[in-house]
C-alpha cells in the first residue's frame, strides 16, 4: 500500500525534473524560429508551420502508418542487437581471451560505415523489412556489446573471486553477480543504440523502402515540400524522445536508486 501511496509523488518528482530537457527544447524551438525567419519558408519553415502539416497528416490518417512501419523495423532491429550484444558482450567481458579477440572484430564493426550495410543487405535481402532491420541491427550491435563488455570487465575482482569460491552456476553468476554492475554500463549503450536505430531505419527506408517515413521523406523531397519533410522529422523524433523518456530514463533511475541503496 505504501508503495502505491508513493507512486503519485514519485511520478510528480520524475516530471519536476525534467525541466531541464523542456528548457533545451524550448532553446531549440526559439532558434528553430529565427532560422526560419532569416532563411524563409521555402528553405527553412517553422515549428508552427511543421507542427501545422503535421497535425494535418495525423487529422488524416497519414501519419500512423507510416510511423508504424518505421517504428516497427527501427525497434525489430534494435530489439535484436540489445538482446545479441547484451548477452555476448557479458559473456566476452568474463574471458579476457574473448575480450581480446572480440575487440578487433568489433573496431571493424564500428569502423564500417552504415551505408555500406545497407548496400550489401540490398543485395542479400533485396528491398523489404529485412534490409532495414538488418541495418540496424548490425550497426546498432557493437555500441550494445562494447557497453556490456565493458561493464562485465570492470566487475569487482572480489565478486568474481566469491563467484568462483562459491561454484554459483552459471545462470546465477549472470543474474545475481554481474548483471547489477552492467546494467549501469548498458543503459548508455542503449538509449545511444536507440537513437542511431531510427536513423538507420529511416536512411534505409529513403533509399531502399516504399514504404516507412524514409519512403515519404522521399516523396517530399521530389515535391520540394520542406514543411512535410519537416514535419516527418520531427514525429520520428518526437517518438524517439517519447521512448528514452517515457521507457528507459524511469528505468534507468530506478536501477540507480537501488545502486545507491546497496553501495
Amino acid at each position: 500500500m505504501k508503495r502505491w501511496r508513493d507512486a503519485p509523488a514519485a511520478i510528480l518528482s520524475y516530471l519536476w525534473s525534467g525541466w531541464g530537457a523542456v528548457a533545451s527544447l524550448c532553446l531549440f524551438f526559439a532558434l528553430w524560429e529565427w532560422g526560419g525567419q532569416v532563411c524563409g519558408p521555402l528553405v527553412l519553415p517553422g515549428p508552427r508551420a511543421a507542427f501545422a502539416t503535421l497535425a494535418g497528416m495525423i487529422a488524416t490518417g497519414e501519419a500512423w502508418p507510416e510511423l508504424a512501419v518505421t517504428a516497427r523495423r527501427a525497434l525489430g532491429g534494435l530489439a535484436l542487437a540489445v538482446a545479441a550484444g547484451s548477452v555476448l558482450g557479458v559473456l566476452a567481458g568474463m574471458s579476457m581471451t574473448a575480450a581480446m579477440v572480440a575487440r578487433p572484430l568489433v573496431t571493424l564493426l564500428v569502423g564500417m560505415p552504415p551505408i555500406a550495410w545497407l548496400v550489401l543487405a540490398l543485395l542479400w535481402f533485396g528491398a523489404g523489412d529485412a534490409t532495414p532491420v538488418f541495418t540496424v541491427f548490425v550497426a546498432c550491435f557493437p555500441l550494445v556489446f562494447v557497453g556490456a563488455l565493458q561493464g562485465a570487465r570492470t566487475l569487482d575482482g572480489q565478486l568474481k573471486d566469491v563467484a568462483r569460491a562459491y561454484r554459483l552456476p552459471l545462470r546465477m553468476t549472470l543474474l545475481d553477480v554481474y548483471l547489477p554492475h552492467v546494467v549501469s554500463y548498458l543503459f548508455p549503450a542503449w538509449i545511444t543504440a536507440l537513437g542511431m536505430s531510427w536513423k538507420i531505419a529511416v536512411m534505409a527506408e529513403l533509399l531502399a523502402s516504399a514504404d516507412g517515413v524514409g519512403a515519404a521523406l522521399a516523396v517530399s523531397r521530389a515535391h520540394l515540400d520542406t514543411a512535410t519533410s519537416l514535419a516527418w522529422i520531427v514525429a520520428v523524433l518526437g517518438l524517439l524522445l517519447g521512448v528514452e523518456y517515457l521507457l528507459l530514463e524511469p528505468i534507468k533511475r530506478h536501477v540507480e536508486r537501488w545502486r545507491q541503496a546497496n553501495p
